[in-house]
Parts: C-alpha cells; structure tokens; sequence
C-alpha cells in the first residue's frame, strides 16, 4: 500500500483538527460510496470502454490533485501560522469544505471508479440480486475505510504536541502540498 491522494489530504486536514480530519473523511467515503453504487448501476464501464471518458475524468481529477497542492503550498508559506489555523477553526464554513474537499477529490479519481468496477462484482453471489448487493458492498467498502482512515485521524491527534509546533506544520504542509502536485502530475501523465 502507498499514500494516495486521500490519505494525503486526510492527514493534511487532521493537522487541522480532529473534526477537519473526519470531516474529510466522511467526504471521501462518501465518494467511496458514490462510485459504488455508479458501478452497481454500470455506469463505470462508460469509463472502463471509453478511452475519452477515462482520460477526461483523469485530467479533471489531475486538475484537481494540483489545486489542493497549491492551496496547500501557500498555507505553508503564510508567515503566520496562527492565522492559518485560525481560518479553519469552528466554522461551518471550513466543516463544508472539509467534507467537501474529501469527496471532490475521491470523485475525481478515476481509479476509484475503475477499482469499484472490477472489485466490487466479484464479490455478488451468484443468483444474488445486482443492484442491492453491490449498494451493500459499496457501503461495506465506505465503512471500512471510515474506520481505517480514522486511525490516521486519532494518530494525527495524538501527535498534535509535535505536530502543531510551527516549523514541523510548515515543513507538513510544504511536503503535503509537494506530493499533491506530484500525484497530480502523474495522474496528468498516465495514459
């Protein structure tokens, strides 16, 4: 396994705080669960057949992986760190965009909606019926992950003693910002 975009931005919000880093997470298996029922229905072969809609929803999902870098690289060299987290904090403003930012980035992923497709079918018993198996399949998979991402949450919290000081954030978000655009580049060039 190795860090993808969700983990990044999971871990990047946790430093937030620990509402920020479910939030996000709540966003990005809600797109986890999106994908799951757009599969049950079978809409993500359109992606699988289509070479177009394929690379369309990558170059979207790429655009997207460069933004949140960007966003995040200039938090990182905001001279005040305190104002940064200040920005975020309580507001529903930034819960929104928390939640927002994880299912953006989940739904324009296409390998999630790729992965939805060739996983989740194998798992319907034969006989079984489609759309209502895959729906609970696509819901096991959401809730799955809601617990595994969460542990980041809970350590990022944990850790907050060391991860809070103000050079160690920078250095955090400069990093996180620096794999977003590089994931985002590679997204870009995949074909």
């Amino acid at each position: 396994m190795t860090t993808g975009p969700s983990t990044v931005l999971i871990i990047k919000q946790s430093l937030r705080g620990r509402r920020s880093g479910i939030l996000t997470v709540l966003g990005n298996e809600t797109g986890v669960f999106v994908w799951g029922v757009v599969a049950a229905c079978g809409l993500t072969a359109l992606l699988a057949a289509s070479e177009f809609a394929y690379d369309v929803l990558r170059i979207v999902g790429a655009a997207v992986l460069v933004v949140f870098g960007i966003q995040t690289l200039r938090q990182a060299r905001r001279a005040d760190g305190r104002q940064a987290e200040a920005d975020w904090a309580g507001t529903e403003k930034s819960d929104w965009a928390a939640y927002r930012g994880g299912l953006l980035l989940n739904l324009a992923n296409p390998k999630a909606a790729i992965f939805a497709l060739s996983f989740l079918p194998q798992f319907v018993p034969e006989g079984a019926p489609h759309l209502p198996t895959m729906i609970g399949l696509a819901a096991l998979w959401a809730v799955y992950e809601t617990g595994y991402y969460s542990m980041y949450v809970w350590f990022v919290g944990r850790m907050k003693a060391v991860l809070s000081r103000r050079g160690v954030r920078r250095r955090l978000e400069q990093v996180s910002g620096g794999v977003l655009l590089l994931l985002g580049a590679r997204l870009a060039l995949e074909s």
